[in-house]
């Protein structure tokens, strides 16, 4: 764990000295904020649930935009090996990595608390709805920060990342899109495989371990992908 922890710290440094990561960031918060706030002064709707509504489509972009480089860049550059030859597992890269696209994402989630307390000032507030809510973003965004980990470890070129990525993300949420018009007896597959469905729940102030365990499976299946790719250069 302390090399997973090193590499993390590496890689979070990396990210806040890229302008990549601010850009990101910044759009991020221009796009949810005026979500929020035409919500809140123009409708007149003092809640959170426009900004809740559309994060899961936003993370879909901006979580992958993140993390395309975390493998990616390192096989491009070739540091990838020089960074394996030292006293580190696989997983423990990909872990670290990992740690770091989450930090991230908590980081932007972190953020946006700012639209909670907007809420707070002006009205009552839904606690239990609006703390679960933001589980439920960090959940989601573990998940696809482990997915564009998984991305990132399949190429050395960080647009084939990012697309893969987007694409992977995206399709998970559009599942629970295409619930409704599905035929029956594909609905229960696509709403438990939906990152989306798995999300409303969460949002509306209802914690299922259900929910929980489905972002976990996601981001442990993912990740152990990845480390399985990193190790695959040995059996060449």
């Amino acid at each position: 764990m302390n090399a997973a922890s090193t590499i993390a710290k590496r890689e979070i440094r990396t990210f806040f000295n890229s302008p990549v990561a601010y850009l990101v960031v910044t759009v991020f918060m221009l796009i949810s904020g005026y979500l929020f706030f035409s919500q809140l002064f123009l409708e007149k709707s003092a809640d959170m649930r426009q900004y809740l509504g559309i994060t899961p489509l936003l993370f879909s972009f901006i979580i992958p935009a993140l993390t395309m480089r975390l493998l990616a860049e390192e096989k491009g550059s070739g540091t990838l090996e020089l960074l394996i030859t030292m006293p580190v597992r696989d997983w423990e890269v990909v872990l670290g990595k990992f740690l770091a696209g989450l930090a991230m994402v908590a980081t932007i989630v972190g953020i946006t608390a700012v639209y909670a307390i907007t809420v707070m000032m002006l009205g009552p507030i839904d606690k239990g709805a609006a703390l679960t809510g933001y589980l439920g973003l960090l959940l989601l965004g573990g998940a696809y920060a482990a997915i564009g980990v998984m991305a990132s470890s399949f190429t050395r070129n960080q647009i084939v990342a990012f697309i893969l990525s987007f694409a992977i993300s995206f399709a998970l949420f559009l599942a629970g899109k295409i619930v409704q018009i599905a035929p029956e007896w594909l609905k229960p597959v696509l709403a438990f495989i939906s990152t989306d469905v798995h999300f409303e729940s969460l949002a509306k102030g209802v914690l299922d371990t259900r929910d929980i365990l489905y972002y976990v499976s996601v981001m442990v299946i993912s990740l152990v992908i990845a480390t399985a790719s990193l190790e695959s250069r040995k059996w060449k």
